[in-house]
């Protein structure tokens, strides 16, 4: 059954060793709810999961092959139950050429489900005859014989997701203080104490780089515009190289000594940039609730934690 509007369960099949854990992990970073080796029997009972995840924004994907073993042989049935059912669904069908999937599963030394036959070139075999109706089935059929894992992974993106690997990646931009230790997960992190503190002017020691008095201090120091377009321009200009390698997230780290003012104030105006280009980015503020628990936090305004995350649309600030 194949639509135009991205059905909101998608069913992973095909042969053993043709990828479909490597896809169902790609699946899941791209916001699937994933489901592996479901028995076909469960799958005309996904409706409601199915309608959960549609109001949720996300899509499920349900994995099911000869794992199965004679269960597997009522998947056509619930398949057609799906259909008469009138549930919108795509089946992906992951296949690869013999002598690959023999190679795949002497190095994993993992045992052919299919046990017919004494080698593997006549369990694979066997299996190809036990799936003929299943590929004649399906919407999507893709073959995974040269790909490596993030040539997988990108085409389900552009295929199933239906959008590039770079439009799905999220970029966090974190502030922190270096005298707090650094984030152990940044990809990226540049030091801005070279910048004159404005923990050092008593007027703005209570504040944080999210109040406009702080944040006009900062970006008024010399160096500090430059800082922001040069980092906002390498992030956008490797971008896509960072995408390629399949990871769902880059982080890029920004930090001062306590992660209160120049870190806080400089994360924001590079995230403001980069969502020029980029519509997936978030800033978050690691340093910045310590102020609540230092007892600074200042009355009559939105404590720091409320506001230390934020994800904005393509053109927001």
């Amino acid at each position: 059954m194949t639509t135009t509007s991205r059905p909101h369960l998608l069913v992973v099949t095909g042969m053993s060793g043709a990828g479909k854990t490597l896809a169902m992990k790609a699946l899941e970073d791209l916001d699937f709810f994933c489901i592996d080796n479901l028995p076909p029997s469960f799958l005309p009972q996904l409706t409601k999961l199915q309608h959960l995840a549609s109001d949720s924004g996300r899509r499920v994907a349900v994995a099911m092959d000869v794992r199965g073993g004679a269960m597997f042989a009522d998947l056509f049935a619930a398949l057609d139950a799906l259909q008469e059912a009138s549930v919108p669904h795509q089946i992906l069908f992951l296949d690869a050429a013999d002598d690959v999937l023999v190679r795949r599963f002497s190095e994993t030394r993992r045992r052919h489900p299919v046990e017919e036959g004494r080698s593997l070139f006549e369990q694979i075999a066997a299996e190809r005859r036990i799936l003929a109706g299943l590929r004649d089935r399906a919407d999507l059929v893709l073959d995974t014989t040269g790909m490596t894992g993030h040539d997988l992974k990108h085409r389900l993106a552009r295929i199933v997701a239906g959008r590039s690997l770079e439009e799905g990646l999220e970029v966090d931009v974190t502030s922190f203080g270096f005298k707090h230790g650094v984030p152990l997960d940044a990809d990226l992190m540049f030091d801005v104490r070279f910048l004159p503190n404005p923990y050092y002017d008593v007027a703005l020691r209570p504040q944080t780089g999210l109040d406009a008095p702080v944040h006009d201090y900062v970006m008024a120091q010399a160096g500090a515009g430059e800082l922001v377009d040069d980092v906002a321009g390498f992030v956008q200009r490797y971008l896509p190289r960072f995408a390629e390698t399949g990871r769902p997230r880059l982080t890029v780290a920004i930090g001062c000594t306590g992660g209160q003012h120049r870190s806080v104030a400089l994360a924001e105006r590079i995230a403001e940039r980069l969502r020029e280009r980029h519509a997936n980015v978030a800033t978050f503020h690691r340093d910045m609730p310590r102020l609540e628990r230092a007892g600074d936090e200042r009355p009559d305004e939105p404590s720091a934690a409320s506001t230390s995350r934020r994800r904005g649309g393509h053109g927001g600030g």
